[in-house]
């Protein structure tokens, strides 16, 4: 009898139990600090000569594994001497790069203390004194370039001499080798020089920013006195750098000057497989004309073999692909949408590869052995990403992926296998191998125990949504509604928005950490929702293009149609909408409580644009022209001349130290705010720069903004 009461005491207790445990709330300490919901990802992950083997990091190691099998085969190199978080091999794979002591510059920018470490004799060397960026092994892996103090250098193993190729390299006037801070934030690059194919030569940009204004900001230490940080940022209507590219050559020890006309910018660099051939991307200041370039490397004489217009701007991408005999392979929204081309040496082209009104998101490359070309798209839909393979000629199209949702693939050498990476709205990444036909071989990592831990607690789905605007614009949203959802009862609704040329919140893919931040706030009777207005990707050309000179017009009345579709459902509380956003986010949430002051009760900006004029050049007169040219554009659309219809709660969050968005823009938004006697909250961080993050801020940035919205929403 005890023992039969006993068994249904801690039965009912475990049923209890787990009753319990689907209801668990999330708590910050959840997501910014015990690490509860953070997926496994596949890192490092650099496939070897042979396609068939990989090599990945280990804990002080580098490991190689088999593709097909995924068992560890070999370590290629382990050590206590040094501690590095990245590699590089020579192209025979005999010799490895290491850097160490990494410190960052900006966003992508590094200089490291590099070692070289040869397979062959099992030495490990210095490769020179000091710090360096971006040491580069030849391809015949017999010397490596590197800038150091804004020169380049060659470094010859075979002799143990170190050329420096430039001696006019100085902070704030002269860069060889290396980006300035508007070419690596906006053209997403920031290693300037590259190896030809047979190792001879090496083409390198100069940045002379002599002309170009400096901006200075503080930063606060210990000391009694701040130092200042001084850098050039052109911002737009501003002198840029002076950009010219040159081709050293380490045989003769000569470098020759390209001879190239008519142009602002010169977005990319990339040889083609002659090794006396160069193509050289140029761009005029307004970015609407893109010309490529074949440079002679002996002569410096160049030819324009293609030529692309656009009646707004055109998009810098790395898909030019050159095959074997100089053909190559380029993606262009000429049509209307990003699709592949095939074009022959000259510039003429022979095919369009894909067709159709949808977008190429990615393209993978090209196996001249089978002529087939891998690619992602938006194909099924703008919100989701499958991958592809079709024949050069545009036949024999196959879809690849089979799960719905985002897939993006990363191809083996020689394109034998790829790694697909899978999520969707409610699903962390799931990783698998595949043969180039799409077939399966093996799972390598499915976020198990992340799915396991998420069943722990009262989560709601992602739910996806349209709905069209009063000027019969369709537009894709997503909503999270509270657990225990009740139609009957009316609910907040709290959107979050981005809005920026060519981005997306509005996907069918996993939203990392925010995804559960929302959840929390679900859990507390919020609905949480997302809408991409126009200017958003994945559908073409005009939907993309609509915003030209007008940043934040289309947004602005597109967003607060969203709030208007929210207002009129049954179940929301039209009197409390309130909206949040991060730098092009934090411009749109401030247009939208001013515009739209009659929409919503309250908003976050977080590192927030206040004007583009305070914005650096490329990326704003890319998107608006000149300052000069376009004042109204300008103008009409800047929070700061509409801060007089603020009526409802206003946070501003800003890191001191932000090289992008600078403080500035927050600095002056303040000043509007007061002299049109508008109260508002304010918080400043430290020293840190636009990713707001380091130690605890993350943190606390989010508990500030949790009860910013609990307070007033």
């Amino acid at each position: 009898m005890k023992t039969t009461k006993l068994l249904l005491i801690l039965a009912v207790s475990a049923f209890s139990t787990s009753i319990f445990a689907q209801n668990k709330e999330i708590s910050l300490n959840d997501i910014w600090r015990s690490g509860t919901f953070f997926p496994e990802y596949v890192y490092g992950i650099n496939s070897m000569n042979d396609g068939a083997h990989y090599t990945s990091l280990g804990a002080s190691s580098i490991e190689k594994y088999s593709y097909k099998t995924g068992e560890k085969v070999e370590t290629i190199y382990s050590t206590t001497e040094i501690r590095f978080s990245a590699y590089q091999f020579s192209a025979d794979e005999r010799k490895i790069l290491l850097p160490t002591e990494t410190e960052q510059i900006y966003r992508h920018s590094t200089r490291s203390k590099y070692y070289v470490y040869d397979r062959d004799t099992e030495k490990l060397e210095v490769l020179s004194e000091g710090k360096q960026r971006y040491a580069t092994f030849s391809p015949s892996g017999s010397k490596v370039a590197f800038v150091r103090d804004n020169n380049l250098f060659v470094k010859d193993f075979e002799t143990g001499a170190e050329t420096q190729v430039t001696t006019d390299g100085e902070k704030n006037k002269i860069i060889n080798g290396a980006t300035d801070w508007v070419y690596e934030e906006e053209y997403a690059f920031d290693k300037a020089f590259f190896w030809a194919p047979d190792g001879n030569s090496i083409a390198y940009y100069r940045f002379d920013e002599e002309r170009v204004p400096e901006f200075s900001m503080d930063i606060f230490g210990k000391g009694l006195y701040p130092e200042q940080e001084r850098f050039k940022y052109p911002k737009c209507g501003e002198d840029n750098a002076i950009v010219t590219v040159h081709i050293y050559n380490t045989n003769s020890k000569k470098t020759v000057n390209t001879n190239l006309s008519g142009y602002e910018y010169i977005p990319r660099v990339k040889w083609t497989n002659d090794a006396n051939e160069v193509c050289v991307f140029t761009m005029n200041r307004h970015q609407n004309k893109l010309e490529l370039n074949i440079v002679n490397a002996t002569t410096g004489e160049s030819k324009v073999i293609y030529t692309e217009s656009d009646p707004a701007y055109i998009d810098i991408t790395d898909n030019l692909t050159f095959l074997k005999d100089n053909s190559f392979i380029w993606t262009s929204e000429v049509d209307g949408y990003n699709h592949i081309y095939y074009f022959d040496k000259n510039g003429k082209q022979i095919t369009q590869v894909t067709k159709g009104q949808w977008d190429v998101t990615n393209f993978y490359g090209l196996d001249e052995k089978s002529n087939t070309l891998y690619y992602q798209s938006a194909e099924e839909s703008p919100i989701q990403r499958a991958v592809y393979s079709i024949r050069l000629n545009g036949k024999r199209k196959k879809k690849l992926s089979e799960k719905t949702g985002t897939n993006a693939a990363n191809f083996s050498n020689g394109f034998k296998y790829y790694i697909n990476t899978h999520s969707d709205a409610n699903t962390p990444p799931f990783f698998s191998l595949h043969e180039a036909n799409g077939k399966q071989i093996r799972v390598i990592k499915d976020n198990e125990g992340l799915k396991t831990r998420m069943e722990g607690y009262d989560l709601s789905p992602k739910e996806f949504f349209k709905f069209t605007t009063s000027e019969g614009v369709e537009l894709n949203g997503w909503m999270i509604k509270p657990a225990n959802f009740d139609e009957s009862k009316q609910y907040p609704v709290f959107m979050f928005v981005y809005g920026g040329p060519g981005s997306q919140t509005v996907e069918d893919q996993w939203g990392g950490v925010n995804y559960f931040w929302y959840q929390m706030l679900a859990q507390k009777g919020y609905i949480v929702a997302s809408v991409d207005n126009r200017g958003t990707g994945a559908r073409g050309r005009d939907f993309k293009k609509i915003t030209y000179k007008e940043l934040g017009k289309y947004e602005t009345v597109d967003q607060i149609e969203a709030a208007k579709h929210f207002a009129s459902l049954p179940y929301v509380d039209g009197d409390r909408i309130g909206i949040q956003g991060w730098s092009y986010g934090g411009y749109m949430s401030s247009l939208c409580i001013t515009k739209g002051a009659d929409m919503f009760k309250m908003a976050i900006a977080v590192a927030p644009v206040t004007n583009w004029k305070y914005y650096d050049s490329i990326y704003t007169e890319r998107y608006m022209q000149t300052p000069q040219e376009n004042n109204d554009g300008y103008e009409n659309n800047s929070p700061i001349n509409h801060v007089k219809k603020l009526n409802a709660p206003y946070l501003l969050v800003h890191g001191s130290a932000d090289d992008n968005v600078h403080y500035q823009n927050t600095m002056e938004m303040i000043e509007a705010l007061v002299q049109a006697d508008k109260q508002f909250d304010l918080f400043i961080y430290p020293n840190k720069n636009h990713g707001i993050y380091g130690g605890n801020t993350r943190y606390h940035l989010y508990t500030k903004m949790t009860n910013f919205i609990l307070e007033n929403l």
